[in-house]
């Protein structure tokens, strides 16, 4: 790890009548510099996705060149959440994410300037590696920052920075051609984007904060005492975990954690839900259905926005009325999904149809998002960016590629149908780890109580009680 980007840890200790004031503004500051810098990677991430239009007529690129060009990128991202992520767990998080960030605007830059499909693809591979630097940072400072049992609202809000950042970029690239004229349609697409980004890179700058601890804090487990902490089961370490490498961190706490694989694969089986629906909702509304242009924007832009109230809901049920628990809200979702897919498959109405897509859309960002969450509680804080990396690689190498890939070569081979049968195996398999995922918790939960009963049993020495 470049030394620049270790953290440091404040050579101020906050006084002990300030703490819980300097606590909750720092968290604060934390969460709004998280959800902006995300949103900002969102930014010159998606503008290239609206670019293609262009980059097809003045390249004269074959639609299968697109496809490569964004297959490059989902790979290349998938690949980078994995190594990037774990490499943030020794990085200061708002260092580490304003480097990402910065590169990711200077490979827009460039892409600005490009004029051919060997340089695009050279740069998009690029991009896709420097965005994998956006996730980590986030899950690790919230881990650091929030207790257990706030972490499904706190989650929630930072989740919509998807949202968010997916949202703005089409007015972006617009105000972009408003800018540089409808001619100059790379300036626009690219070099804009990436003049908003570094506008993100000041807000994660000034407003992430390292751990506690290194800003001159106690840590969360003295902040928080009565929170489950994670941390404190890992016993007779024969090294503590600030001297260890990512590699060994994530082979200590991640590769042999059951819990890290199954929430890993039930983020693999949400992504080829999202992706199996995302991807061809287009194509099968206007060949299938019958649907105008117009009527399938107004159903993609249903399945998209109607995540923002329903990842809120549930990540307030999630903390208030399971108590907790993560995995019972994804559950109950992915049942619905599973009927809604039926309703969406057979609807011969357009009104009914698109319900059907909005309720998909509304529900499937629901198991993404808790499974975020729960990811940050099945291992110790000092390595949720090596089980996030690990997510991440099966999300997007494994998922979506399932509800891309797979999902168009049964549909070559076997119809539409054969590409919905692929749908229900994957909710049905999301349960199954949804379930499993769900008895790890509460066995983690079990082993967090009895520690805490051991530590209240203990006797106080004769020598400390005066």
């Amino acid at each position: 790890m470049f030394n620049f980007l270790q953290p440091k840890k404040s050579a101020v200790r906050v006084p002990a009548d300030k703490v819980m004031d300097v606590y909750k503004k720092y968290r604060l500051l934390t969460l709004i510099g998280i959800i902006i810098g995300y949103a900002s990677f969102y930014v010159v991430r998606n503008n290239f996705a609206l670019s293609t239009p262009f980059l097809k007529a003045d390249l004269n690129l074959s639609a299968t060149s697109i496809g490569l060009l964004s297959s490059y990128m989902l790979i290349s991202y998938g690949l980078s959440k994995g190594y990037m992520s774990s490499l943030a767990d020794k990085a200061d998080p708002k260092k580490f994410m304003a480097l990402g960030l910065i590169l990711c605007a200077l490979v827009n830059v460039l892409m600005g300037f490009s004029i051919n499909f060997t340089t695009f693809t050279i740069l998009v591979v690029i991009l896709g590696t420097f965005q994998g630097m956006g996730v980590g940072p986030c899950f690790i400072s919230m881990a650091k920052w929030y207790p257990k049992k706030e972490r499904g609202i706190v989650g929630a809000f930072w989740n919509i920075s998807h949202n968010i950042g997916g949202g703005i970029v089409a007015p972006v690239v617009t105000a972009g051609f408003f800018i540089v004229g409808e001619d100059n349609w790379q300036a626009a697409s690219y070099i804009v984007p990436a003049c908003v980004a570094l506008i993100g890179v000041v807000v994660v700058l000034y407003c992430v904060k390292g751990s506690p601890v290194n800003e001159g804090l106690p840590d969360l487990q003295h902040i928080m005492p009565e929170d489950d902490n994670i941390d404190m089961m890992e016993k007779n370490q024969d090294e503590v975990p600030e001297n260890m490498s990512a590699w060994k961190l994530f082979k200590t706490y991640v590769l042999p954690n059951k819990n890290a694989w199954f929430v890993s694969f039930v983020d693999t089986f949400v992504y080829t839900v999202r992706f199996g629906m995302l991807t061809w909702l287009p194509i099968y509304l206007l060949q299938v259905k019958g649907f105008t242009k117009a009527e399938m924007a107004v159903a993609f832009l249903f399945f998209e926005w109607a995540a923002i109230p329903s990842t809120i809901f549930a990540g307030v049920i999630s903390d208030k009325f399971f108590k907790g628990y993560r995995m019972p809200p994804a559950i109950i979702s992915m049942i619905l999904i599973f009927f809604c897919i039926i309703g969406y498959w057979k609807s011969e109405s357009l009104a009914t149809t698109t319900i059907f897509a909005a309720i998909v859309g509304c529900l499937i960002y629901i198991p993404q998002f808790l499974a975020s969450v729960q990811t940050m509680e099945i291992v110790p804080s000092y390595a949720v960016g090596s089980a996030v990396g690990l997510r991440g690689f099966m999300s997007y190498v494994v998922g979506a590629s399932i509800g891309t890939s797979l999902f168009g070569v049964a549909v070559d081979h076997i119809g539409w149908d054969g590409g919905f049968y692929i749908l229900f195996a994957a909710v049905i398999l999301c349960i199954l780890f949804c379930l499993l995922t769900h008895h790890g918790a509460k066995q983690l939960h079990k082993e967090s109580l009895e520690r805490r009963k051991e530590k209240d049993t203990v006797p106080v020495s004769p020598s400390l009680s005066h």
